[in-house]
């Protein structure tokens, strides 16, 4: 016996009576909890378009949403109304993503704050009381651990407030930590003893040295960032080599960039001397025609800077 279309004229019945502005209406005075429903103006229910049932799920599971204002402001409150004539274990998991959805909904229509989202389970199966929790945290193998975790801050790591000593005991993640903080110093020189100190302490390995040192050329903002690479190198001798090689990659990319600025400004000056002799030649009577043969520049040029 198949199930794919078990639920279907269950949902189909459920969806068209909940599309319904009365009788969504008359639902939700109804069935939200009491203190919710003190907060919620029921005049201005919207029906919206947004589905959040998986695509792989819709012959099984049937889901309304409404939005409403609070009585207190401009504040919104979601309701998702899902339909099941089926028992799920997993179900409170599933609407708390169907809230989550709901919210990103809310934002991705240009809100500031996260709405409330209520989810609510319509249920008619067999299967009778409904036999699983609907708080999602219960869900979880230990759901004692699951609690402080999902209703409290999650833990954060701010290097930017963190002392770089105690940066310096964290092991393999020191390097990192360090230079991503100080990633936007302009001046790197009061970092090459910690650095030295964790190189020297093995933590990093080569491939990581030099992944950690292309960042900071590429992303930093260091003026002094060769003597920077050079006086870490020096007091390193077991990554001198590597870190050398880094130095000597910055130079010639320093004198690659001095090339081209050079070139750019001999060519500038080229242009100006070449206009200077076209002005001469013209206020001598030398006519227009010759001037632009003997220069190469064009009518415009020599017009416009002759004037």
């Amino acid at each position: 016996m198949t199930t794919s279309t078990t639920a279907a004229p269950h949902d189909a019945v459920f969806k068209k009576f909940l599309h319904s502005p009365d009788a969504a209406r008359d639902f939700l005075d109804i069935h939200l909890p009491p203190a919710l429903r003190e907060l919620c103006d029921l005049q201005t229910l919207t029906l919206e378009s947004t589905s959040f049932i998986e695509n792989n799920l819709r012959a099984y599971y049937s889901d309304v949403l409404w939005s409403l204002k609070t009585r207190e402001g401009d504040g919104y409150i979601y309701c998702v109304i899902e339909h099941q004539s089926r028992a799920d274990s997993h179900m409170a998991f599933r609407l708390m993503r169907y809230a989550v959805a709901a919210m990103q909904h809310h934002l991705d229509a240009g809100h500031k704050k996260l709405p409330l989202v209520v989810p609510l389970l319509f249920y008619h199966g067999e299967q009778s009381p409904y036999p699983y929790t609907l708080n999602w945290l219960d869900e979880f193998a230990d759901p004692g651990l699951a609690r402080p975790l999902y209703t409290e801050a999650f833990p954060l790591v701010d290097i930017t407030v963190t002392p770089d000593d105690e940066i310096m005991q964290h092991r393999r993640m020191a390097m990192l930590e360090l230079i991503q903080k100080h990633i936007r110093d302009r001046d790197l020189m009061e970092l090459v003893d910690r650095l030295v100190g964790l190189l020297v302490s093995g933590f990093t390995n080569d491939s990581e040295i030099k992944i950690l040192f292309n960042y900071l050329i590429q992303h930093g903002d260091a003026v002094r960032f060769g003597e920077f690479i050079r006086a870490v190198a020096e007091r390193s001798p077991h990554n001198k080599e590597n870190l050398m090689t880094i130095a000597e990659r910055l130079r010639q990319e320093g004198l690659q960039q001095g090339i081209q600025q050079g070139l750019q400004q001999g060519l500038e000056q080229a242009h100006n001397e070449a206009l200077r002799v076209a002005r001469t030649m013209l206020a001598n009577g030398i006519s227009l025609d010759m001037v632009l043969k003997i220069t190469g520049l064009s009518a415009d040029e020599v017009l416009e800077k002759s004037h």
